[in-house]
C-alpha cells in the first residue's frame, strides 16, 4: 500500500462517517477488513509513522488550545484524530500547527479530537482477519520525547502568544 492509497482510505471512511470519529473508526475497520493481511499491515505501519511524526511540543500546545488542555492521552487520542482529518490537515498541523486555525472548518470538543479508536482500527481489523495480534511493524517507536522545546502547556497566555489564529478561533 502506498501513501495515496492510505490517505484515500482515511478521506472515504471519515466522509462515509460524516465527522463522527467513532463512526470514522468502525467504518474504518469494515474497510481494512476488505484487504488483505499484509495490506492491514502496511496501513498500520502508515498510520504509526504519521502518529510518530505528530510526537511534537508544537503540536501538543495546538491540542491544548483546541481542547481546552491536553493530558499525555489526549494528546495521543488527538495525534489519531488528526491523521483521521485527512492529509491536508495532518501536514498542515504538523508543519504549522497554528495553520488548523484555517484547516479545521469548525471543532467541536465534544466529539472532536479524540481518535482514540482510530488509533486501534488496524490491530482490530489484522485480528479479525488472521486470528492473531498485530505483529512488530518494523518502525521506529515513538521518542520517549516530543520533539522540539518543551514548554508549559497549561499557561494561556503563553498559548495565546504561540498560536494567536488557534487562539482567537478556538481559545477559551
Amino acid at each position: 500500500m502506498d501513501e495515496t492509497e492510505f490517505w484515500e482510505i482515511v478521506d472515504t471512511t471519515r466522509e462515509a462517517a460524516e465527522g463522527d470519529p467513532e463512526d470514522h473508526a468502525e467504518l474504518l475497520v469494515e474497510r481494512l477488513l476488505e484487504l488483505d493481511p499484509d495490506s492491514v499491515l502496511d496501513f498500520a505501519r502508515h498510520f504509526e509513522a504519521r502518529y510518530n511524526r505528530a510526537y511534537t511540543w508544537e503540536l501538543w500546545g495546538a491540542a491544548a488550545v483546541l481542547l481546552g488542555g491536553a493530558s499525555d492521552d489526549a494528546f495521543d487520542y488527538f495525534r489519531c484524530w488528526l491523521i483521521g482529518q485527512g492529509r491536508e490537515v495532518f501536514e498542515g498541523g504538523v508543519h504549522e500547527p497554528d495553520s488548523l486555525a484555517e484547516l479545521l472548518d469548525g471543532f467541536d470538543e465534544e466529539i472532536d479530537g479524540d481518535g482514540e479508536e482510530l488509533g486501534y482500527a488496524a490491530d482490530e481489523a489484522y485480528e479479525q482477519l488472521t486470528g492473531a495480534d498485530t505483529p512488530d511493524l518494523g518502525i521506529a517507536p515513538q521518542p520517549p520525547e516530543p520533539e522540539g522545546v518543551s514548554f508549559d502547556l497549561a499557561d494561556r497566555s503563553a498559548l495565546a502568544e504561540r498560536y494567536p489564529r488557534l487562539w482567537e478561533r478556538f481559545g477559551v
